[in-house]
């Protein structure tokens, strides 16, 4: 054994290697491109004052409101003028016939985007889901998150869409974070850089705009900005340090776009209530004269609260404007607010040189995503088009890379495939892909299952039973849609799992890593496996490296602990047999 093990070392290091990052990414947008700049200077030069302002606005769009909605999107697409859209909810087909719809009566055409963080299942029914940043954080070969963003990217191009509201590079290093934690990359600003630029670099090289988020970083916050309005306190040293550095990294990179978060943060902007979005020092001094950026600086959304609650009736979209910022995504009344910039131009508020500097830069954002030369979708075989084998194949090496073996692995080489095995799934009513997994390896094993509001005269009736067998396989799920940072289990099953760790017992955890905080106990198992989210290629994941036929190389991307650090993991390889698939 001791000679095999190193050989297995050398493939498996092989394998992951062999995938290298592009070493020549495209160009960005703002580089000298003579063609680009008369494709610019000739839709420019079109443009009245209004239409230039309009250029400058991203609106609302959805395929599962109905045609009124419908109808509501492409009026303000005619006679509007509007820059761009944001897709939200739907299906790709519908929304493919929308695009052409709405490219066919826009004036410019429309630069179209979407929030699509782990794809297109993000927003649309009946496409991916990649896993989420929390558990790519945890994968150690970044070429695997740069293949995804490639096939991202690629579904945005068959979808007509030119610009993702992704990577999300905010570190989060605040367990309690309401809006950004499992979004995250995690709690190490080295490694949310190197995965957040891989993404990046995989979506551009497809010719997609990124808006990375959400400037100057909104990890450590413990208010959701859709609600209300986050203070960040710390010091500009603090922020230089730890908040902006992945920013730094990718816009030296040539990021494409920033994503401008509502936070106010007193050391960068001291006026009072002033969200960094509508902020002058932060926007233009920090982001575009200290840092350099060229690209196109974004909103996040202008009809959130953390934005408008201090800065009503449109207010926030005219010193949106003002602070420097080149799109200015979904106000809350688009038409007011471009007649409320127009205003503030003739009032001297604004300079009309800076319309015009945004508006060129949107143009040649437009142009450097194939704007310049439009041409109908193609509404064929979407389905195929969108479920590529070698996506569908590509999430499943994601998830099975960031599988993470947090505490020893001598329980699972000890797992003897003959005995007696109980395989209890907890949060579930019914048998879970992992079940299903493990008995087809071990059929000597039986199946337990109980619900997250299960009773104690049940958790004691199930603990007696299990008992009774010589080995214990737990799994903890979380099948709510978002995997949240605490477990809802009632005190019974919280209980129950601590329990359950003091046998004989392998612990799976199909959840966000810092619901572990909250199981006190759990710590106690002779091995656990982390796998971040609850998808069945999770499941799928966690039961392969139980029964031997795949190692385990995961990192934890996040400290949850006393027990578990950031970077706790080990490196699992099965003994060669079960590797083979050989098994008895």
């Amino acid at each position: 054994m001791r000679a095999i093990r190193p050989r297995l070392f050398i493939f498996f290091t092989l394998l992951l290697t062999g995938y290298g990052l592009s070493a020549q990414h495209k160009k960005p947008f703002y580089e000298a491109d003579p063609d680009k700049d008369r494709w610019v200077d000739s839709v420019f030069n079109k443009l009245s004052k209004r239409e230039k302002i309009a250029q400058m606005f991203f609106v609302r769009a959805h395929t599962d409101k109905g045609q009124a909605y419908e109808d509501s999107v492409e009026k303000m697409i005619r006679k509007g003028k509007v820059g761009g859209l944001v897709f939200f909810q739907g299906g790709p087909g519908r929304q493919a016939v929308l695009t052409n719809r709405y490219q066919s009566v826009s004036m410019v055409p429309l630069l179209i985007a979407m929030d699509a963080e782990w794809g297109l299942a993000m927003r649309l029914d009946s496409t991916l889901a990649y896993p989420y940043q929390m558990t790519l954080g945890a994968i150690q070969d970044t070429s695997l998150v740069y293949q995804m963003g490639r096939e991202i990217g690629k579904d945005f191009r068959t979808l007509g869409m030119h610009l993702n509201f992704a990577p999300v590079v905010d570190i989060n290093n605040n367990p309690a974070n309401p809006v950004i934690g499992y979004r995250s990359f995690g709690d190490n600003k080295y490694n949310v850089a190197a995965k957040s630029l891989a993404y990046m670099q995989g979506l551009q090289d497809e010719g997609i705009l990124v808006s990375i988020k959400h400037f100057p970083g909104h990890g450590d916050t413990n208010v959701d900005s859709h609600h209300d309005l986050p203070q960040l306190k710390f010091t500009r040293e603090r922020l230089d340090s730890l908040e902006l550095y992945p920013f730094k990294q990718l816009i030296e990179k040539g990021a494409s776009g920033v994503m401008i978060a509502h936070m106010n943060i007193p050391s960068l902007d001291a006026t009072k209530n002033l969200p960094s979005t509508l902020s002058e020092p932060i926007v233009t001094g920090l982001l575009k004269k200290e840092l350099g950026f060229r690209g196109l600086a974004i909103t996040d959304a202008m009809e959130m609260k953390g934005v408008v609650k201090f800065f009503p009736e449109g207010e926030a979209d005219v010193r949106a404007v003002i602070a420097g910022n080149d799109v200015i995504e979904l106000s809350e009344n688009t038409r007011r607010a471009i007649k409320l910039v127009k205003k503030a131009v003739r009032q001297g508020r604004i300079e009309p040189g800076q319309i015009n500097t945004s508006v060129r830069k949107i143009l040649e954002a437009k142009y450097w995503a194939g704007l310049g030369a439009t041409r109908p979708l193609d509404t064929d075989q979407l389905s195929a088009r969108l479920m590529r084998p070698e996506s569908l194949s590509l999430v499943q090496r994601l998830t099975d890379a960031s599988t993470t073996v947090l505490k020893s692995d001598s329980l699972i080489k000890a797992l003897d495939f003959s005995k007696r095995t109980a395989i209890i799934s907890l949060g579930t009513s019914e048998i879970s892909t992992f079940q299903k997994e493990i008995k087809s390896r071990i059929p000597n094993s039986t199946n337990f299952l109980m619900s997250k509001i299960g009773s104690a005269s049940d958790i004691r009736a199930m603990l007696r039973e299990v008992e009774k067998f010589d080995q214990v396989i737990m799994a903890i799920h979380d099948y709510r849609k978002r995997p949240q940072s605490s477990l809802d289990y009632n005190t019974q099953l919280k209980i129950f799992i601590a329990e359950l760790s003091k046998l004989n017992t392998i612990t799976c955890v199909f959840a966000n890593p810092y619901t572990i905080a909250g199981l006190p106990g759990i710590e106690a198992s002779k091995s656990i496996i982390v796998n971040y989210e609850n998808s069945v290629q999770a499941q799928r994941s966690a039961a392969k490296v139980i029964t031997g036929q795949m190692p385990a190389m995961g990192r934890l991307p996040v400290s949850i602990n006393t027990f578990f650090k950031n970077g706790d993991g080990i490196n699992y390889f099965p003994e060669p047999k079960r590797l083979l698939g050989h098994v008895n």
